[in-house]
C-alpha cells in the first residue's frame, strides 16, 4: 500500500474526495501552498506510522464495551444488579456516544485533530481503569469515560481520514472498521478466560486499559507535530470560490437537520449501530440461555468478528464498483436477516452458520455506514459535520436497543419477540441505506 503517493482511481462509480475538490485549478494550488507553507512534508515512513496509529486507536474502539457481555452474569451475581440496570453498563457508553459527540467540534477548534485523537486514549485508559474500582459510583463514572471518549474518536476518525488519506479513503475506511471489529472480538473472546484465570471479572475488564495506553504512546508523535492545515475540519473549507461559498464556506450543524442525505445517513448509522450493540450485550446471555457455556457463548460472538471484519475491509470497495448502489445495503441486511431467523427456530443447529451471517452483515453495514460519511460529503468540514450528526443522533437511538430488548425479554419471557424487534429494525436500515445510495452529496445537491 503506498500511502506516500496515492492514486486516484481510473473509475469511481461513488465519487471520490479529489473529483470533488478540484473544483478549480485555483483553489486546489491555493490548498497546497498553504500546505507547503505552514509545515513539512510528510514522508512516507511519518505517513505509515499515521496510518498505524490511527487503526491501533481503532482497535480500541471497542472493548471497553464488548468485554462487559461476557462477564455480564457475573457483573450481575457481584453487585447485586436486576437485568435492566446491568444493561446499562454497556447502553451508557453508547448513550455516551449520542451526547458527547456533539462537542466533538468545538474540541477539535481547540486543540486540533491528533492531538485530540491521542488525548481520548488517555480519558479511555483512564475510564476502563476506574471499572477496578469496588464503588459502583465510579464503575459507572468510568463507564461514562468510556463513552465519552469513544464518542469523541468515533466522529474525528472518518474527518481524520478524509484530512490525510483522501485518495485512500475507500481502504483506510476498510482498514478502519476492520479494526473495530477485531479490537470487539478479542475483549469478546478473551474476557470470560481472563475472568476464570484472574478469579474475577474487574482483572478482566480492567486489562483492557493498557492497548488504549499503548496507542496514546504510539500517536505522541502526531500530537506534537504542528497542527496541520485541515487539522480543525470546523474551520477547513475546501473550495472557495465566490459560486460555491454559499454553500460549503460556512456549513453548520443546524444545516443538516433539513438535508435527505444527511438523515439517511443518520438512520442508516443508528440502526445498525442498535443491532450490532444489542447482539453485543445480550447475545451472549440468549446463547447460554440456549444451552451453550459462558466460555464458548463469550468465543461464539467473537467468531462473528471473523466474517465481520473480512466484511468490514472490503465492503467498501465492493461498493464503489456495484451497480446498482443501493445492492449491497440490502444485502448487508438480509445477512442478519437469517441468522435471527436461524436463532428463532434452530438456535443449537447451525449456531456457527448463523454467527457468520451475523458477522457478515454487521461488517458489511458498518463498512458502508462509515464510508458513506466520506464519500457523501463534498470537503473536511462537511465530513466532521455529517459525523457528528450520524453517530450523535444515531448512536442516541442506538442506545435503546440494548434496553428495549432486554425489557421486551423480561416481559414476553422468550427470546424470539427480541428478535422479531431486530428484524424490524433491519427494514429501516435498508430504507435509509437505499436513500443513501442515491447520486446526492449532503448539503452539495446530486452528484454530476
Amino acid at each position: 500500500m503506498n500511502l506516500a503517493s496515492p492514486s486516484t482511481p481510473r473509475t469511481a462509480p461513488v465519487p471520490t474526495v479529489p473529483a470533488l475538490h478540484n473544483t478549480t485549478a485555483a483553489s486546489a494550488a491555493s490548498a497546497a501552498s498553504a500546505a507547503s507553507a505552514t509545515q513539512p512534508a510528510r514522508s512516507r515512513w511519518s505517513l505509515v506510522l499515521l496510518a498505524a496509529g490511527l487503526m491501533l486507536i481503532a482497535l480500541n474502539m471497542r472493548p471497553g464495551i464488548a468485554a462487559i457481555g461476557p462477564v455480564l452474569l457475573e457483573i450481575r451475581t457481584d453487585l447485586g444488579l436486576s437485568a435492566e440496570v446491568a444493561s446499562f453498563l454497556t447502553t451508557i457508553p453508547v448513550f455516551s456516544f449520542g451526547v458527547f459527540a456533539f462537542f466533538t467540534p468545538v474540541l477539535v477548534r481547540k486543540l486540533g485533530t491528533h492531538r485530540l485523537l491521542g488525548l481520548t486514549m488517555l480519558v479511555l485508559a483512564a475510564g476502563i481503569a476506574l471499572r477496578l474500582a469496588p464503588s459502583m459510583l465510579w464503575i459507572f463514572a468510568g463507564t461514562v469515560c468510556i463513552g465519552a471518549a469513544i464518542a469523541i474518536t468515533n466522529v474525528v476518525m472518518p474527518a481524520a481520514i478524509k484530512q490525510d488519506f483522501a485518495s485512500r479513503s475507500a481502504l483506510m475506511m476498510g482498514f478502519y472498521s476492520t479494526a473495530m471489529f477485531v479490537g470487539a472480538s478479542a475483549a469478546s473472546g478473551l474476557t470470560a478466560p481472563l475472568a476464570v484465570a484472574a478469579g474475577g471479572w474487574r482483572p478482566a475488564v480492567g486489562v483492557w486499559a493498557l492497548p488504549a495506553l499503548a496507542a496514546f504512546l504510539l500517536f505522541l508523535p502526531q500530537m506534537l507535530r504542528p497542527r496541520e492545515v485541515g487539522a480543525d475540519p470546523a474551520a477547513r473549507t475546501t473550495d472557495t470560490t465566490p459560486s460555491n461559498s454559499a454553500s460549503h464556506a460556512t456549513p453548520r450543524l443546524r444545516d443538516l437537520f433539513r438535508d435527505r442525505v444527511a438523515i439517511a445517513i443518520t438512520i442508516l448509522m443508528g440502526t445498525q449501530s442498535l443491532s450490532y450493540y444489542v447482539s453485543l450485550t445480550w447475545f451472549p446471555a440468549l446463547l447460554q440461555d440456549f444451552g451453550v457455556d459462558k466460555n464458548t457463548a463469550g468465543l461464539l460472538i467473537a467468531f462473528t468478528a471473523l466474517p465481520g471484519l473480512v466484511a468490514s475491509l472490503f465492503t467498501p470497495m465492493i461498493a464503489q464498483r456495484v451497480r446498482p448502489t443501493w445492492v449491497p445495503f440490502v444485502v448487508a441486511a438480509l445477512l442478519p436477516a437469517s441468522a435471527y431467523l436461524g436463532l428463532a427456530f434452530s438456535p443449537l443447529h447451525g449456531t456457527y452458520l448463523w454467527m457468520t451471517l451475523l458477522g457478515l452483515g454487521q461488517g458489511a453495514a458498518i463498512g458502508l455506514a462509515l464510508t458513506y460519511i466520506v464519500w457523501r460529503s463534498p470537503d473536511v468540514q462537511t465530513t466532521a459535520l455529517v459525523s457528528t450528526m450520524s453517530q450523535g443522533f444515531g448512536y442516541l437511538l442506538a442506545g435503546l436497543g440494548p434496553i428495549l430488548f432486554g425489557a421486551l425479554h423480561s416481559v414476553t419471557g422468550s427470546w424470539n419477540a427480541p428478535l422479531w424487534l431486530l428484524g424490524g429494525i433491519l427494514v429501516l436500515q435498508v430504507v435509509a441505506g437505499i436513500a443513501v445510495s442515491r447520486p446526492r452529496m449532503v448539503l452539495a445537491g446530486p452528484v454530476a
